[in-house]
């Protein structure tokens, strides 16, 4: 991983995408914490946001809120390390389809096999 400014990160949180059991997978902002007697993993996962101006496509905006998940340390599968991008680019919603329209079809073109490419 590479160093990287990190001042954004409250004390003690490391970017990191974690798997639970093989079955759930997160990317956040992590951090060990004892909870009900015991330790466990906190992993806080942004919530990113679209933005759509009037008759613009939509874009990817900035972190709108977090999401805290607790597992134990037995339910770990995998703990990965990473950075701040990849994390957000996990996490990216995925962009409202776009209308296709297709260009006008030109009467004039005449090619050998029919087709207009």
């Amino acid at each position: 991983m590479p160093e990287t400014e990190e001042s954004n990160l409250p004390e003690g949180f490391e970017w990191a995408i974690v798997e639970i059991f093989g079955h759930r997978r997160h990317a956040g902002r992590a951090r060990e914490e004892e909870r009900f007697g015991a330790k466990m993993l906190r992993i806080d996962v942004p919530t990113i946001g679209l933005i759509q101006a009037e008759g613009q496509p939509a874009e990817v905006g900035g972190i709108e809120t977090w999401t805290t998940h607790w597992y134990g340390g037995s339910s770990l599968f995998s703990y990965t390390l990473t950075d701040e991008a990849t994390v957000l680019r996990a996490n990216r919603p995925s962009m409202p389809a776009q209308r296709y329209i297709a260009p006008p079809v030109d009467d004039d073109y005449d090619d050998d096999d029919g087709r207009p490419w």
